[in-house]
C-alpha cells in the first residue's frame, strides 16, 4: 500500500523526534516520513508527522504556531536549562509571590529576542550546537526575535525554597520553551528551569484527536488507515482558495492566476501563503496572494499532478 498524509502523533517522554520517524518508517514499510518541529526527548505532546510527498508540506505546518503547558521551577539553575541537566547554581526562594510573577510574564510576551541553547539543533560552523555541548563547548549564538502571543499562569505554587509555575504558551515558530525558563528565572533574579513540557498544538494538529504508538500500532493490525490524515490537513491553518477548472492548469504548470480565475473573492492579506484548490476540493499547490497592478495567486509549491 503507498502511504501519503499526515499522521497527528502524541509522543511520549523518552525518544527523540528522530527515533519516532524511525519507528513510524518501519511501522509502515516507508522511506519518505519527516517530522513537523523537533520536540526534546523528555517532552511529550503533538509532533506532527508527514508521509509520501506531505514531507514537501512540512514547511508550512512549521511556519503555524505552537502552544505548550510548561511547569517550571525557581531557585536553581541547570546547564541544560531543564531538569535533565545538572545543577549549575542555587538561589531559593522564600515566597514567590503571584503578582511578581505576573508582572514579569507580561514583559515577555508579544515580541522579544531570544538566545538559542547550546543543546539546541541549530548549526553553527557546520555542527549542531547540541553535538558542541556534548564536547564541553560553548560557542557564540546570535539572538533571534521571536513572538509570543500567550504566556498565562494556569497554577503558582508559591512557597519555597524551590516554587513551580505552570504555565500556558502560544508562541512562533523557533521558540525555545527551556530557554523562556531560564529568562524569566533570570527577570526575576532567582534563576529557573523548565521542568516538564507537553505541546499541546503545532500548526493544525492539536493534542486532543492524537494518537499514540499503541493506537497506531493497534489501527496498522486491523488494516485502518484512518490514522492517517488527508495532505491538505497540514494545512488547515492556510486560508483557502478555489480555482475555476480553467485556471487548474495554470496553477499546476506555475503561471500566475488573476482574481477572474478563482471561485469567489476571498480577502486575504497580500503576501499571505494560501491553500489552492481544485473546484472539485483536490489540493493542487501552496500559493502566494501577491498584489501588483492587479491582484494574482502565484504558486510557491505544487503538489497536484502537472499536466
Amino acid at each position: 500500500m503507498e502511504f501519503e498524509g499526515f499522521i497527528n502523533f502524541l509522543k511520549p517522554p523518552g525518544p527523540t523526534s528522530h527515533d519516532v520517524v524511525d519507528i513510524i518508517r518501519r511501522y509502515l514499510g516507508v522511506r519518505r516520513v519527516g517530522h513537523g518541529g523537533t520536540l526534546d526527548p523528555a517532552a511529550a505532546g503533538v509532533l506532527p508527522l508527514a508521509v509520501g510527498n506531505s514531507t514537501r508540506l512540512l514547511q508550512y505546518v512549521q511556519e503555524g504556531g505552537k502552544s505548550y503547558r510548561a511547569e517550571i521551577v525557581f531557585g536553581r539553575e541547570t546547564d541544560t536549562q531543564d531538569s535533565w541537566g545538572k545543577i549549575i547554581a542555587e538561589r531559593p526562594v522564600e515566597m514567590l509571590g503571584r503578582d511578581k510573577l505576573e508582572q514579569v510574564l507580561a514583559g515577555f510576551r508579544g515580541p522579544v529576542y531570544q538566545m538559542p541553547p547550546m543543546v539546541s539543533a541549530i548549526r553553527v560552523g557546520g555542527q549542531r550546537l547540541y553535538n558542541l555541548a556534548r564536547q564541553g563547548k560553548e560557542v557564540q549564538r546570535q539572538p533571534r526575535l521571536i513572538f509570543i502571543s500567550r504566556l498565562e499562569l494556569v497554577a503558582l505554587w508559591p512557597w519555597g525554597p524551590f516554587p513551580r509555575a505552570l504555565l500556558d504558551i502560544t508562541c512562533s515558530k523557533g521558540t525555545y520553551i527551556r530557554t523562556l525558563a531560564a529568562d524569566l528565572g533570570r527577570a526575576l533574579g532567582s534563576g529557573a528551569y523548565l521542568d516538564f513540557l507537553v505541546r499541546t498544538k503545532a500548526g493544525p494538529f492539536s493534542i486532543g484527536n492524537s494518537y499514540t504508538l499503541e493506537e497506531i500500532s493497534d489501527c496498522l493490525s486491523r488494516k485502518d488507515y484512518s490514522f492517517l490524515l488527508p495532505p491538505e490537513t497540514g494545512l488547515k491553518h492556510l486560508p483557502a482558495v478555489w480555482l475555476k477548472p480553467w485556471a487548474e492548469r495554470l496553477v499546476l504548470n506555475g503561471a500566475p492566476v488573476k482574481p477572474e480565475g478563482l471561485e469567489g473573492a476571498p480577502d486575504i492579506k497580500p503576501g499571505a501563503l494560501v491553500a489552492v484548490f481544485s473546484k472539485s476540493g483536490q489540493l493542487l499547490a501552496v500559493g502566494r496572494w501577491l498584489e501588483g497592478d492587479a491582484r494574482i495567486l502565484k504558486a510557491v509549491k505544487v503538489v497536484g499532478k502537472r499536466s
